[in-house]
Order: structure tokens, then sequence, then C-alpha cells
């Protein structure tokens, strides 16, 4: 017994030294980490709580996680992390290592990235049309989650940091060495979380990527007034012209869609005159025979392929909530068409190259880079795939291909590579490259519930509106500060108003005041487009758009005039008395205007006649019939 009890000391006394010496090395971690990460937050890094501001360590690096972004991804795998370089020098990049995602909506038709997007280049993500308001809104709606990120808090929970090679990306990773390169990022050394390929093809350098946003810096094109200006009629001249010419290439051969595509032309123009159709309010369209043969010729003629190239999250995930949902809308219903999309491109008349826009940002730009060339050179890597792997770009240079990009930065991402492409855009520019008569403006939709896209939908009758004019929102770009400074607390009837404070009780006053006002003012941000032109609609208030160079959503169709005014930015000194000039009996007839159009910008799950999917791949067809040409 003696001998046994001699045995077991020097191990108990090993096991106290051992104990002893755990836990010094763990609170020397904490006293370390609380140095390290902002507000001593050591133990939250530790235990990785479900939907507050969390850490995950890669040697010098942290990414943080925080917000959500609604995603539509049935098959989206609850392992799938993906997590991208802020730059090559040491200390805390925050969110430019991005993203983590967080939570996967149980049964799989949601999918949540974790993330708070901070635009270092102007987008519209202000007040209560804040991007991050409807993120956080996506937290508190869904009922139950299962969290994606499990083994990173797994590996946390056990109080040691994540290493590089605990994580993968996710799925990103394709045919073409573009965005295989993007996929299973190496630690190198120095502990710094990167791949060499993601550093030198879609990745800023070490002098850009922190680069610090000085006083006094240059102005962004986005903070100045444009330099010209493209009236409403200036617009339709063009239109008018590029009808009559067309500036598209022929293609290297004709193919038999080419010829159908060509003949639908002949059918549009020189078909019967409607005089009263039951389906359509005629006031409203620019030609509602164009517009209906059209249309039914689309109905039975047209047939799109949709490419399966390109990894999620990227392409295939649509975003189907907050401001860029137009663009994730579009995605799924077209996806999802069984009348429109066919399997064997031979049969195709369009090919659709389904990426977000939105997504591309959250995921490749590093913040505070000042540099999007990344998000180009992605795109331009997709692009010379699909050229190499089919001849269908090629034979037509891209002009037989369409996008659809809600994203302020589209324009510039889709430049060169796609310029010959129909591109459906949210910033429908004409000083930013826009084509009037070949792309298409999309309209911005800010969709507030995923499930209920129609949610509040209607406003009060045109007796019943006793507000002259509404404006709430952020200060975004030049002119909104402009409005104020002349409208904000001036006048009674002018309910010309600053960003409204956050909440659930403030955005239904925000909503109630469009319900309830006549003229619903809707100022450009940073870009020439804003939703508040389609909420207008939705909510049944005449429209008045203030953006210069500003091409309105489906141009080509449609005759804004009979439902929203167009004024210039140098009017606002005068916007009363532009307003109250207007007869009764013209706003009544606007009014019924914007009743009538409502049909055309709502989105339904299941898709209608007319409706917003239907109108938008419309726009495309018709842009498409009056640009071919015929080797």
């Amino acid at each position: 017994m003696e001998l046994l009890n001699g045995f077991k000391n020097p191990f108990r006394s090993e096991y106290k030294r051992w104990v002893f010496l755990v836990g010094l090395v763990a609170i020397s971690h904490l006293l370390f980490q609380s140095f390290l990460l902002p507000y001593g937050n050591a133990l939250r890094s530790l235990l990785l709580p479900g939907n507050v501001v969390s850490r995950v360590r890669s040697g010098s690096k942290s990414v943080v996680v925080r917000n959500a972004l609604t995603i539509n991804g049935s098959d989206f795998s609850t392992r799938d992390v993906i997590l991208f370089n802020g730059g090559n020098g040491g200390g805390d990049v925050g969110i430019s290592s991005r993203k983590i995602g967080d939570w996967v909506e149980k049964g799989g038709s949601k999918v949540i990235f974790d993330g708070n997007v901070d635009d270092d280049y102007a987008s519209e993500n202000g007040e209560d049309l804040n991007e991050n308001a409807v993120l956080e809104e996506v937290i508190r709606d869904q009922d139950n989650y299962v969290n994606a990120t499990s083994r990173i808090e797994q590996v946390a929970k056990h109080g040691r940091e994540v290493s590089t090679g605990e994580l993968r990306d996710v799925n990103t990773t394709s045919q073409y060495p573009a965005l295989s390169s993007m996929a299973n990022p190496t630690l190198n050394a120095g502990s710094s979380f990167r791949s060499t390929s993601l550093q030198s093809d879609y990745t800023v350098s070490k002098s850009n990527s922190l680069m610090v946003v000085k006083q006094g810096k240059k102005k962004m094109r986005c903070e100045m007034p444009p330099k010209t200006e493209t009236t409403i009629d200036e617009m339709n001249r063009i239109l008018l012209r590029h009808r009559r010419s067309s500036r598209a290439m022929r293609p290297r051969r004709s193919s038999i869609r080419d010829q159908e595509i060509f003949a639908a032309k002949s059918r549009i123009e020189n078909g019967p005159v409607i005089t009263n159709d039951q389906d359509l309010y005629a006031p409203v369209f620019r030609n509602v025979s164009l517009f209906k043969r059209s249309y039914e010729l689309m109905e039975r003629i047209l047939k799109v392929y949709v490419y399966k190239d390109g990894k999620k999250p990227i392409f295939h995930l649509p975003i189907l909530k907050g401001l860029y949902a137009s663009e994730g809308w579009f995605m799924k219903l077209m996806q999802g068409n069984k009348h429109f999309v066919v399997k064997d491109p031979r049969r195709a008349h369009l090919f659709y190259m389904p990426f977000s826009s939105r997504m591309l940002e959250y995921t490749l730009y590093v913040r505070n880079s000042h540099n999007r060339t990344n998000l180009r050179q992605f795109l331009k890597d997709y692009t010379e795939t699909i050229s190499a792997k089919y001849p269908y770009f090629n034979r037509t240079d891209g002009a037989d291909h369409f996008l659809v990009a809600c994203h302020d930065w589209a324009p510039y991402e889709t430049r060169h590579h796609m310029e010959h492409c129909i591109k459906a855009l949210c910033n429908a520019d004409v000083t930013a490259g826009f084509k009037i008569g070949r792309d298409v403006s999309l309209p911005e939709t800010y969709v507030r519930s995923a499930r209920n896209p129609l949610r509040d939908l209607g406003g009060k009758p045109a007796s019943q509106r006793h507000i002259l004019a509404f404006y709430a929102g952020s200060m975004h770009g030049y002119l909104r500060p402009i409005l104020l400074k002349h409208w904000k607390d001036k006048d009674a009837d002018m309910r010309i108003l600053g960003p409204m404070p956050p909440g659930v009780a403030s955005k239904m006053n925000y909503i109630q005041h469009m319900k309830s006002t006549k003229y619903c003012i809707c100022p450009k941000g940073y870009e020439v487009n804003s939703p508040r032109v389609v909420e207008s609609i939705f909510y049944e208030c005449v429209p008045v758009i203030i953006s210069d160079n500003f091409v309105p959503p489906f141009f080509e169709v449609l005759d804004w005039g009979a439902f929203s005014i167009i004024l210039a930015e140098k009017d606002i000194p005068n916007l009363k008395d532009i307003l109250t000039s207007i007869p009764q009996e013209r706003y009544l007839a606007l009014q019924l205007g914007v009743r009538k159009v409502q049909r055309h910008f709502l989105w339904h799950a299941k898709p209608e006649r007319y409706d917003l999917f239907h109108m938008t791949l419309h726009s495309i067809w018709y842009n498409r019939v009056y640009q071919i040409k015929l080797r």
C-alpha cells in the first residue's frame, strides 16, 4: 500500500504543475488578446456567440463577422466557408478579409452570409433603405438557424486559433483557371492568409489594400455634378436613331436563330394596330401595338441558354431581399423557368450569364483598397473561359449574351470584355457607358420581404393624398444636400426630411408617408438610380425623378411622361412651383398611370404575364430584335 501511495504522489504533483501551467497560458492568452482585439473582445473571439460581432484569427489577420445577407441557396452546404485576404500587410484588416457564412436556415431554402459591407466606392446603402438594416432584420426574422461555421466555432471554443488549413472556400473552383485560383487558399510565410493566385489575380497589392483616405482627397465622380446633361428628349432621339440604324456587329456567321429573330422584327412592325386592349393600359406605353406583338412573339419564339459555368456564391446564388434584389429575383426566376430556358445551347436565341454583381463585390472587394480591378478581372476571365469552351460568345462578340446586374459598380466591372453584351443595369447612366437601344434600364426594387415581395402594396386613393411632396433619406451624393438646403423645414406642404431614425415604427412611418403623398421625390444618390422610383409606383405615388442622365426603366417600351414627372437637377429651387402648377386633372391622369403601370414593376414567386420578370426579359429580347444584323 505504501508502495502504491508513493507511486501516486509524483503523478499528483505532476498533475498540479500541469494544471497550473495550462491556467497560466490561458490567462496570458486572454491578456494578450485583450491588447490585440478592439474594446477587449478577447472572450468573444474565443466563444463566437451566434449573432454578435466576432473575430477569427489567422496569423496576424482577423476576420470580422457581422450582420447578414439573405440569399437563395437551397443546395449550399453548411460547411461552406469563404475567406479572402484583405491585404499583405500585418495587423487587423477586419472585414477586408471577407467573408464567413454564418447562418443557414433549416430546410436549406436560404443561406445567410455574414458580413458588414462598407462600400468605399459610393453606393446607395443608407437610412431606412440601408442595406445593413435589412441584414439585421434578416437575423430577427428567421425562426431557426443552423450555424454554417460550426467547425470554426468548435475550434474556437476549445481555445485555439483557427488555422487556414481548417478553412475551405465556398466552391469557387471551376473549369477555368481564374476561378480555380481562388480555391483552397494557402498559408505562406508570416502566417498571412492568402493564396498566390488570389494575390496576383484578384486581390490588391499591399500598398493599395491599406490605403488611407485622407482629408482633402480628390472627389470621386459620384460626389460631383455631371459635366454634361442628356435630357429625356435627347434620350428619345437617341433611341429612335438606334432603332433606325443598329450599331451591333454582324455575326461571323449567321445562324437559324439569328434569322428567326430578324424575321420577328418584320412581324412586329407590320402587325395590326391594337385600338382597345383589355390586358394593357395603352397610355403608359410608347406604342402598345408594337409592345404586345413583340411580347407575344417572345412568348412563342424566345429560347434562352443559362450558362452552368461559374460557382457559388458569385454565380447561381441570387439575393432576394434588399436594394439589389432585382438581379436576384431575375436570376432565380430565369434559372427555374421551363418555358424559355433550354438545355441545348444550339436552340438558344440568347445566352444568360448568371452572376450577381452584389455577391461579386461582397466576395472579392478589399475594403479601403479603392481598387476594383480584381472584380473586373474576375469577369474578364469568366468571359474568356466561356469563349474558349463554347463557340457562341465569339460568334457575335457577345451581342446575343446578356447579364442582369443591380450593383452600382456593374458598368465598370463589365466594361470592355462584355462591351457588346446586352446589359440590364440598375445604374443606367448614359455618361457611364449605358447604351440606349441596346442596354436595358433595370428597375431597382427594394424588396422588404423575400417571402412576400408584395407586402404593403398599394396606397391611398388620390382624393386622400394630402401631402404635396415627400422625401426622406440619407445624404448620399451631391444632390440630396441641395434638395434639403432648399426645402427642409421650409414649407409645410413639402415634407423634405433627412435620414429617418432606425426602427420598425420609423419604417412604417416612411411607408405611410409614401402612401399618403401626391408626389414622391426621387433624387439620385451616389449614382443616377434610386429604389424610390419603384417604391413610389409600389405605393401608388407619382414619382418625381431628379437625376440628370438617368435612363428610366424599360425606356424602350414605356412612356414615362404618362405616370411620372422628370425634372432637371437645376429645377430643385423651383420644385414646389412646378408641382403646384400641375392641374388637378393632369395629376389624376398621372396617378391613374401609376396604378396601371404598377403590375409591370412587381415580382412574383411564380411569374405572371407582364410582370417585372417578363418585362425585363422582354426588353432584353426587344433590344436584341432591333440590334440584330445578318451576315
